[in-house]
């Protein structure tokens, strides 16, 4: 499999694909799924080794087909929900009227820290992708990349709940964007955020 960097940079705009057909959708759900159902099972011996067994012929079964980011659909599925990444939070989000970045996501079971609340890693790279959507739409500019996260916990984050994401810009200066974000469980601000994004120069990866 290949690695080689894009020689346009690290940030080339996605190009859409229909690889992997009608049922990669349900294949990257299957995927999270199946995480879910690692971090939650207490199940016996023989069925852990079963299981076991049965995810070394599917790795076997997938790993010759095995691309470089460019060419495979993850990331590129414009049609499904995180563009078909197994990687973010599951999540949408939209550009509102207010001229802010708006939304919903949901922590699953494979995101449990310990006791009900959702793993503050995660919490963290939710703000990373909802952060970095606002820079990108709220400024037309595709190409940045995160230079500082700062998280508040302001209470816990609990999984397998729909939850609201708001998230808008303070400033930017030259090629620096500050953006600001929350979580919210309706009106109770559960985690809030404030991010630092440079815009990439040509070529830049």
């Amino acid at each position: 499999m290949s690695i080689d960097a894009h020689p346009g940079g690290g940030f080339n705009p996605p190009q859409p694909t229909a690889k992997g057909g009608p049922d990669y959708g349900r294949f990257v759900e299957g995927v999270r799924t199946l995480q879910d159902h690692a971090r939650a099972v207490d199940a016996p011996d023989e069925v852990i080794t079963e299981a076991a067994d049965l995810l070394d012929k599917l790795s076997q079964l997938l790993a010759p087909y095995e691309v470089d980011e460019w060419t495979s659909p993850s990331g590129r599925r414009l049609d499904l929900p995180n563009r078909g990444s197994v990687l973010g939070v599951p999540g949408e989000y939209h550009k509102t009227d207010a001229g802010r970045v708006g939304g919903v996501v949901r922590f699953r079971r494979f995101h449990l820290g310990r006791n009900g609340a959702v793993h503050g890693g995660c919490i963290a790279q939710m703000f990373d992708s909802v952060l970095g959507y606002a820079a990108f739409r709220l400024t037309d500019g595709p190409y940045q990349r995160t230079a500082f996260l700062h998280v508040n916990y302001r209470k816990i984050v609990p999984i397998e709940k729909e939850l609201q994401v708001d998230a808008g810009i303070e400033r930017v200066e030259g090629r620096k964007i500050f953006i600001e974000g929350r979580v919210l469980d309706g009106d109770t601000v559960l985690a809030d955020a404030e991010a630092l994004f440079v815009k990439l120069k040509p070529g830049q990866p």
